[in-house]
């Protein structure tokens, strides 16, 4: 009987025996049918396209548009290099972004193709936004390339033929992992010998080989362009590097530029020659290769060790079965080997001049034709793209532990690619794209649907090294274009099960988890909810929401420490310089947009304004840059810190997700109910929403946040539907809407929508006043360290002081609770304020300003209206005082109600022995007396 099996199993059959294609596609350079996601039948509320929303005049346009200069001014040829290099195919001289995008970056550029996809995501939501064709014809010349990579990957490498010192040469592209294979018999086993070879090398990596013969690091002869101390080194062992004989250079190798290298061994003499020039002898050698005996790695280019492979050009080649003398070495300077006294090499001699194909003719007579090669072979499946070898992912499939030097994150890195692809096809309708897109689910199907569930888990648990980022989202997205049952049983193959049913069971496991590995996730969770109705995956999703906002989130709307979480709960002892890492922000604010597309719980939209009216906003630097995007890696939460907008060494995570949120600020401005019947404007920002299928265009005039409120005017034809207007959390007093001039009855209430139903027309108005007042957030862990926001806008502290500064609010707090009248405004810099000769500025500026997110309260003494009693503010045991107990009851309709707040807590206080009789009494009478802003 067969055994029986696992329910994932059993649900990918029922897959593959009921999807059906939903879209077909060409594999050519056309354009296909215009197409877009379909929405889920699940989404109760469905976006617009970006091209559906055009941004206006404001804080978001500014960033915005600093963003779309560096989009559209950037080659992407450079972004392309470590494509075409993997593949072995010409970089057109372009170099690399390097960072994370670099060999020399760090992890030795493991993460390296993953910029590309954010770059393609990036144009694509500048296409959608603008229409400017300048995007589109980046976008096209990227998914050429790459197309062109996946057809050179899908066959044998071929010669990259260029200008050599005499003729033709081959070149070996730095990250194309190719090297060159002679055959067995190529030394035949002679005790004299001549090698002689012209070579540019194109990089200083150090131990690259010019050649190597050998079985294994044991027994070989190699020459390397360079040893640990940059010159040539030639060496010879049977047992191993602590056996080498050896013969060393005096120099560098000038880099592009030839070089022709020779050595000869006779008797027991080595010499090295460089350009001609004897460099180095070895008068004692006992080795040749006579005493290599039979050798299976015979190499241009490749060690025996695990070394870089040479980047470089290659012209002639030579080996002599005699030792040349010094003459003959000198005539080979200016003449190819066969115009020269020594002749062609007698054991092989190869001059490179082929210009197709992937192997290189033997002119010594001997008939060794020598065949170009990749050091991991080729890819398994026909549909593989990447801007590395597939041995990573080979690698991840046995690992246990992370190493990110080995392996990191390559199904994140798959992402960023299909991803940018996907966007790509949605945005232009090149089917190449779609293409790509689909070839890459089905080589991950290849390999993954062959592993054993144990070896899936495994793998996704493994810190860094199996992160997948939000690869599930895109190929369930993807899928429902293709319609492949492969792709949704791919899809589900990342589950991580022991994070799903924990949160599924509400169940916080989080501590210690990294954080950007895990929140996306949750979005790929929702859309396989979409997909199969399995109701875990939402149930799940929701509730990890519920375990990050607000238990593990500072006030600008980040999350993590140093990339982890700690336990819940913690805030301030979780404060640092490596806080609030932006990808974290950028993928909560998808994981609550798809939230609210499912359930129009206001807290969604109310963190989505949060994390995107500071934290993004104020991750992007407020100046033009070509180089770079200018976006921060980490926000620093401690007293003084300074952003930085060129993290770490460039092309970070965050600055491919910096790049794509800067391009879509309006995607979740405007949603729509998915039978036509509601409008939910989630977000006040100047923009035009045109609803097409309505024929009405909402424009929305406001300088929000600056501004207190905005004006919405209809425009188009007539139509019905219900207005839902966000009240948010923190509008707590003064909501007001109008339509046309006329009040709109009805009570709002803060953290909701309030809704206005009527047939709209032409030339309709809409005003809603969004009074701001100022408020503190306090630390769960900790009430005194607190943070300030005016309405939506967290008002940060410009001081370059590096401990916690200390601030009183309650001085001339108004009685609406409002403590904006204590602060003083600066004139001409809308939302900055002063307290106490201490200027505070909104989060969202991208300056370099040393920065106070958090302050210590200190309320010292109990003051009413700017009037001291002179009481000193007593505190409970767990630090409320008694002000903070008073004002807790704002807002107060009146000075009386404050005043009554004021005696029958003062009364509370004095028979807890909390506070003196007297000193209750003058407090009372300080109240009574003080004058208040309403």
């Amino acid at each position: 009987m067969a055994p029986a099996l696992p329910r994932r199993r059993l649900l990918q059959a029922a897959l593959f025996a009921t999807a059906t294609p939903a879209f077909s596609y060409a594999a050519g350079g056309g354009s296909a049918t215009a197409a877009t996601l379909p929405a889920p039948s699940a989404w109760t509320l469905r976006p617009f396209e970006l091209k559906d929303v055009k941004v206006g005049q404001g804080v978001f346009a500014a960033k915005r548009q600093l963003m779309l200069d560096h989009g559209r001014g950037y080659d992407v040829n450079r972004l392309l290099q470590v494509f075409r290099a993997n593949a072995g195919l010409s970089t057109g001289g372009a170099v690399a972004p390097g960072g994370w995008e670099g060999l020399d970056g760090e992890a030795n550029g493991n993460l390296r193709g993953h910029y590309t996809g954010h770059f393609l995501t990036m144009l694509s939501q500048a296409y959608g936004s603008t229409g400017d064709q300048a995007y589109a014809d980046k976008i096209r010349t990227m998914i050429g390339a790459l197309t062109d990579v996946r057809a050179a990957l899908r066959k044998d490498p071929a010669v990259l033929s260029v200008t050599g010192k005499f003729g033709t040469a081959a070149e070996n592209v730095r990250g194309s992992y190719q090297y060159v294979s002679l055959p067995a018999a190529v030394l035949n086993g002679s005790a004299t010998i001549t090698l002689s070879a012209w070579v540019k090398p194109t990089h200083g990596a150090n131990w690259t080989r010019v050649f190597d013969f050998g079985n294994n690091n044991t027994r070989y002869m190699y020459l390397a362009a360079r040893n640990a101390s940059g010159v040539p080194r030639f060496a010879i062992s049977t047992n191993g590097p602590g056996g080498e004989q050896g013969l060393n250079g005096t120099a560098a190798l000038p880099l592009n530029q030839w070089s022709h290298l020779a050595v000869t061994i006779s008797g027991s003499t080595g010499t090295l020659y460089v350009n001609g020039t004897s460099v180095a002898q070895n008068t004692s050698m006992t080795l040749n290769p006579s005493s290599l005996g039979a050798l299976t790695n015979n190499w241009l280019g490749r060690s025996n060790f695990d070394d870089p492979v040479f980047a470089g050009v290659y012209d002639e080649f030579n080996v002599w079965s005699r030792a040349l003398t010094a003459a003959e070495i000198t005539s080979l300077q200016s003449n190819r080997a066969a115009a020269s006294s020594a002749g062609r090499g007698t054991l092989a001699s190869y001059t490179f001049d082929e210009t197709t194909g992937g192997t290189f003719a033997d002119a010594s007579g001997r008939g060794l034709t020598a065949t170009l090669r990749r050091t991991w072979g080729g890819p398994s499946h026909a549909g593989f793209l990447a801007a590395y070898p597939e041995t990573q992912f080979i690698d991840l499939e046995s690992r246990t532990s992370p190493d990110y030097t080995k392996v990191w994150a390559p199904y994140y890195t798959a992402h960023k690619i299909l991803k940018g692809l996907l966007d790509a096809y949605l945005a232009t309708d090149d089917a190449r794209a779609l293409d790509l897109a689909s070839g890459m689910c089905d080589w991950m199907y290849s390999r993954l649907s062959k592993l054993p569930e144990a070896t899936l888990q495994r793998m996704w648990g493994i810190f860094s090294s199996g992160e997948f980022g939000g690869i599930v989202e895109t190929i369930v997205d993807l899928y429902t274009i293709t319609g492949k049952a492969e792709h949704l049983a791919l899809a589900k193959l990342f589950d991580l099960d022991k994070l799903i049913d924990a949160c599924a069971a509400n169940t916080d496991t989080l501590d210690g988890l990294h954080a950007n590995q895990h929140i996306p996730i949750f979005t790929g969770l929702i859309r396989l909810y979409d997909a199969t109705g399995e109701a875990r995956y939402l149930t799940a999703a929701k509730n990890f929401w519920g375990m990050v906002v607000p238990h593990r989130m500072y006030g600008i709307g980040g999350t993590s420490t140093a990339e982890f979480w700690k336990a819940r709960g913690v805030i301030a002892g979780t404060i640092s310089d490596t806080t609030a890492e932006s990808c974290c922000a950028y993928n909560l604010l998808k994981l609550s947009r798809m939230l609210f597309f499912h359930e129009q719980d206001p807290k969604y939209m109310d963190y989505y304004e949060r994390a995107l009216y500071n934290q993004v906003l104020g991750s992007k630097q407020d100046k033009a840059d070509a180089e770079k995007p200018l976006v921060t890696y980490f926000i620093g939460l401690t007293p003084g810190h300074v952003r930085d907008y060129t993290p770490k060494q460039g092309t970070t995570c965050c600055e491919g997700t910096g790049m794509e949120s800067a391009t879509k600020y309006q995607d979740s401005v405007y949603f729509k109910k998915a039978d036509g019947s509601a409008l939910y404007v989630n977000l006040y920002s100047p923009t035009t929403l045109t609803w097409s299928e309505k024929g009405v265009t909402v424009t929305q005039t406001t300088d929000y946040p600056r501004e207190q409120g905005s004006t919405l005017t209809f425009g188009g034809g007539s139509a019905a539907f219900e207005l839902r207007l966000r009240v948010p959390s923190w509008a707590t007093s003064g909501f007001r809407v109008t339509v046309n001039g006329g009040a709109v009855s009805g009570t709002p209430v803060a953290g909701s929508y309030f809704a206005v139903s009527r047939t709209w027309q032409n030339g309709d108005v809409v005003k809603v006043a969004i009074p701001f007042r100022a408020r503190v957030e306090k630390a769960l862990d900790d009430s005194g360290l607190q943070t300030l926001f005016y309405g939506p806008v967290n008002l940060v502290a410009r001081n370059s002081g590096t401990s916690y500064l200390q601030f009183g609010l309650y001085r001339n707090a108004a009685l609406s609770g409002d403590l904006l009248p204590s602060l003083s405004p600066v004139s001409g810099k809308p939302l900055h304020y002063t307290l106490n000769g201490t200027e505070f500025a909104p989060f969202f500026e991208g300056t370099e300003d040393p920065t106070h997110a958090y302050f210590r309260r200190s309320e010292p003494k109990v003051v009413f209206g700017t009037t001291d009693s002179g009481v000193t503010n007593p505190a409970r045991s767990d630090g409320s005082t008694l002000l903070d107990e008073i004002w807790a009851g704002a807002p107060f309709g009146t000075k009386s109600a404050l005043v009554s707040r004021v005696q029958s807590t003062v009364n509370s206080w004095v028979s807890a022995g909390l506070l003196a009789q007297a000193d209750g009494q003058k407090v009372v009478t300080t109240a009574q007396n003080a004058s208040y802003v309403s």
